[in-house]
C-alpha cells in the first residue's frame, strides 16, 4: 500500500502540485480502499488561505500509510494507528 499511496500522490501531484483535499481524497479512494479508511487533511486554513502542505492516510490494519504534497512532492511514511482508531488527530473535515 506505502508503494500505492506514493504513485497516486505522485501522479496527482504532478498535476496538481497543491491539490485540493477533495482530489487528495478522491486520489485515495481510487485505489480501492473503504472510504471510512481514507483520512484527509484541510487544503485551506479557517481564514481560507491554502495550507502549505496536505496530508493523506489510508488505514491499513494496525498501521496507517501517510502521504504528504508540499509544492509537488510527495513523502510518505507507514505509522502506527492511534489509539483512537485513526491516523490522524482531531477533525480535518
Amino acid at each position: 500500500m506505502v508503494t500505492k499511496v506514493n504513485d497516486a500522490l505522485t501522479s496527482l501531484a504532478a498535476k496538481s502540485p497543491k491539490p485540493s483535499q477533495d482530489e487528495v481524497r478522491s486520489t485515495l479512494q481510487g485505489l480501492g480502499v473503504e472510504a471510512k479508511d481514507v483520512e484527509v487533511s484541510i487544503s485551506k486554513t479557517p481564514t481560507g488561505l491554502d495550507v502549505d502542505a496536505i496530508q493523506g492516510s489510508v488505514k491499513v490494519e494496525k498501521s496507517c500509510v501517510i502521504g504528504q504534497v508540499r509544492e509537488g512532492k510527495v513523502a510518505v511514511t507507514l505509522q502506527p494507528v492511534l489509539s483512537t482508531g485513526k491516523c490522524f488527530v482531531g477533525d480535518q473535515g
